[in-house]
């Protein structure tokens, strides 16, 4: 058993982080300011004897014994990350420093949940961790590009300066249960559109692709790069190859629902990149042959009986 602290472990991606890991057996504090995040996501973790959840923002300074740290807090969504981008770009860096500072001192591992947005809008494809980007440092999302840029910056230099015990993994787009509904993501926007048989937004002509990893395989791909050898501390891309269209996705999201919304098509936003996908081959070579299990129709049936239950229990 390890005692494991999760920051922005009551969001969509920390709240199953958390299952896995009370599954696996260890003790969980689960860190977050709700945020993006929500009680509803780990309130059937609350009464388990090994889960602690603890109402903090990562802006301030924290304190605990612990063996590993997953550092996820950050809202992760161009919706909520540009509400408040000073906030946002705070969260990255001082966040990223807080953690840090207690990976240093009470000497544990710190795994830092990066994006695939730091490659920005790629002149490369697929991306490979060797890319250094193409990101504008001024632009409406780049309190988040540039926050988890800047965030890896840190990374390495106190392992580096400090010799701190750290891992970075750079997430492709995800999706799945817990996801929140007004997230402006297009798997949640999308679902929820449908089940209302309302129009489904696409920005743009439809043509920009996205890979598209069910949150199970990131979870997997978390915690084996976690627990990878000391000397292998990435970047490493998580993330699921197999790349879609937007329009391909709305119209898979219409098959499976046997929705009536019709698709419209609205300016595309500033800097939203054109395509995105991972070249995961450091991911299979270092973590025990890593690959993403849930493919796309599988992984969306899963995430709209979510959304639909969702909805009902709000009626």
């Amino acid at each position: 058993m390890k005692r494991i602290l999760v920051t922005g472990g009551a969001g969509f991606i920390g709240s199953h982080l958390c299952d896995r890991l009370i599954k696996d057996g260890h003790d969980v504090i689960c860190l977050d300011n709700y945020f993006t995040g929500s009680k509803r996501n780990i309130e059937h973790l609350l009464p388990h004897p090994y889960f602690e959840l603890v109402r903090h923002d990562v802006i301030q300074p924290y304190f605990a014994e612990v063996d590993q740290i997953y550092n996820l807090a950050c809202p992760a969504s161009p919706v909520h990350y540009q509400y408040n981008p000073i906030k946002t770009t705070k969260t990255s860096v001082m966040g990223a420093i807080n953690m840090l500072g207690l990976a240093k001192r009470i000497k544990a591992r710190i795994l830092q949940a990066s994006t695939s947005e730091v490659y920005g809008d790629p002149e490369i494809h697929p991306q490979t961790e060797e890319y250094w980007g193409n990101v504008n440092p001024i632009g409406i999302r780049s309190c988040y590009d540039e926050g988890k840029r800047c965030a890896e910056t840190l990374f390495m230099d106190y392992h580096k300066q400090n010799q701190v015990d750290i891992k970075i993994m750079r997430i492709f787009n995800t999706y799945g249960p817990n996801m929140h509904p007004n997230d402006g993501r297009v798997v949640s926007n999308f679902i929820m559109q449908a089940l209302k048989n309302q129009d489904i937004t696409i920005y743009g002509d439809g043509s920009q692709s996205r890979s598209f990893q069910y949150v199970d395989d990131l979870v997997e791909g978390a915690i084996r790069m976690m627990n990878s050898p000391k000397d292998f501390i990435g970047p490493v891309n998580i993330g699921n190859p197999n790349e879609f269209t937007i329009l391909e996705l709305a119209q898979e999201v219409i098959r499976l629902t046997q929705s009536k919304s019709k698709i419209i098509f609205e300016k595309l936003p500033m800097d939203d990149p054109m395509q995105r996908q991972p070249d995961i081959s450091l991911a299979k070579e270092r973590l025990n042959n890593w690959t993403p299990n849930i493919q796309l129709e599988e992984g969306l049936i899963k995430t709209i009986t979510y959304f639909d239950n969702f909805i009902r229990d709000i009626k």
